[in-house]
């Protein structure tokens, strides 16, 4: 079973509030994170599904991320996890949204060998949604690995989510986002933390924060699952997006439905 519902200190509230991203340690038992490690392995090296695989071996998206979308699709498992209030109302918390829906989940896996970096970026700019305020997602990654600098721990710049409308970077053709016009002179890249954990904790992070996961240069794959939440009443802007394309929503619209469930 999944452990009861957390109560966050205020520290971590007001932290992830001011800055825009906060780690919780040990966020899993032991025996959760065992369980976990199986339904991923499960899923990722499973055939057919409703999930979706982003690349495949070899391709350059792939050396970044090994990435599998919505999981919870392919896996009763994972769906216990993914589909739980627990990572949900954690996140409300940090948030203060009123709800607080899925969007979708993804496993990530850093692959040994030619492993690439994943290039400092913003994830808002690739989500399908209109704001209704300055942030209106966000997401929680939980590490199935003991992470740090040698196999692809996260960076975050505090306070970075204040930044506004810059374009998407390509994480296979990296861009300099700090040479964008709105970030360039704004953000400092050398105020970056550096989140090492142990498996079974996460970080939070708003869709807007600038972050950053390093090379994998061990012998083995670096699992991850993140979890894109939105807060509930969001609506579709339109744009194209693998979560959102042939679901028949118009622009405007609420995100909302079977697929995008309302969780916390």
């Amino acid at each position: 079973m999944l452990k009861a519902n957390r109560q966050l200190t205020a520290e971590q509230v007001a932290f992830y509030r001011e800055n825009g991203f906060v780690q919780i340690d040990d966020v899993l038992s032991p025996e959760e994170l065992a369980e976990l490690r199986q339904y991923m392995d499960e899923t990722m090296y499973g055939e057919g599904g409703r999930g979706v695989q982003t690349d495949k071996a070899g391709g350059a998206y792939y050396k970044v991320l090994n990435q599998r979308v919505n999981t919870w699709r392919d896996h009763g498992g994972m769906a216990r996890f993914v589909l739980g209030e627990r990572f949900a109302d954690l996140g409300k918390q940090l948030t203060g949204f009123a709800g607080v829906r899925l969007f979708h989940d993804h496993a990530l896996l850093k692959m040994p060998g030619d492993s690439k970096s994943t290039p400092w970026h913003q994830d808002r700019p690739y989500w399908p949604m209109n704001e209704m305020k300055p942030q209106n997602a966000f997401s929680i990654w939980v590490a199935l690995d003991d992470v740090d600098e040698h196999n692809g721990c996260m960076m975050f710049v505090p306070k970075s989510q204040r930044i506004r409308n810059l374009k998407g970077v390509s994480l296979v053709t990296p861009e300099d986002i700090f040479e964008q016009e709105g970030a360039k002179d704004v953000v400092d890249r050398n105020t970056a933390v550096i989140c090492r954990m142990k498996a079974g904790s996460c970080t939070f992070h708003d869709g807007m924060t600038f972050h950053y996961a390093h090379a994998n240069m061990t012998d083995r794959p670096r699992r991850a699952l993140a979890i894109v939440f939105m807060e509930d009443g969001t609506t579709y802007s339109g744009a194209g997006h693998v979560i959102t394309d042939g679901l028949g929503f118009e622009a405007g619209e609420k995100l909302q439905g079977g697929l995008m469930p309302k969780l916390a």
